[in-house]
Parts: C-alpha cells; structure tokens; sequence
C-alpha cells in the first residue's frame, strides 16, 4: 500500500476532523478547499486510499471513472454551467501536497491558460 493510507484527506473520510462536504457516496467524498483558488474550489478524492494518479492501476479503472462522474455531478451541483477546470496534481513536480489522489474542480470565474 503507498503511504495515501494516513493523510489530512484519510481523517476528514472518518469525519476526524471538519470539512464542508458538498457530496458523498460509498466510493467518493468532496469538500471545498480551505486554500480556494478560485470562488468554487472543490476537491473530489476516493475513498480508498491511493497516493497519487501514477500509482492508479488497471484495477482501479472503475474508480477512475467514478471520480471523473463524481466531479461532474458535484460541478453542475454548484452551478458551474459557464464551465469548470478539473486538476490533478501528480507528485512534487506537479504540485501534489496530500499524498491521497484527488480532483481539484475550480470555477466561478473565467480561468486563464497556461495553469501554472
């Protein structure tokens, strides 16, 4: 198992700690981020612990997929029919800080490009 098993997100899946959770089911839970980046920041992990996008599996495609839906559902939930931005970061170089894999959905206003 990657060190995803005890993190920040781990605690907040036990209800250890606070967070406002915006969506939940058997396989997922999302939560506005405490560091918005945008006026909607909202992050979308699976419950099963998996440290980041290159440790996924073909085992976990389904999960995958869950994720992405979830993002989806959880985006039209807060209104972003203007459109949206979905991130994951992937390890240090690409800006992960919680070793738990996990979306970030950002909207609320026009977003520019490049990102980072």
């Amino acid at each position: 198992m990657s060190d995803a098993t005890e993190t920040i997100f781990s605690k907040i899946i036990r209800k250890e700690i606070p967070a406002e959770i915006v969506y939940e089911d058997n396989l997922a839970i999302a939560f506005k981020d405490i560091a918005p980046q945008a006026p909607v920041h909202i992050l979308v992990i699976p419950k099963q612990p998996i440290a980041q996008l290159s440790d996924a599996e073909s085992k976990d495609h389904a999960l995958m997929g869950h994720l992405l839906l979830t993002a989806k559902r959880v985006a039209d939930q807060a209104g972003l029919s203007n459109g949206y931005r979905l991130v994951i970061n992937n390890g240090l170089d690409g800006g992960q800080t919680v070793n738990h894999l996990h979306l970030h959905i950002l909207g609320g206003r026009p977003l520019s490009w490049p990102p980072g």
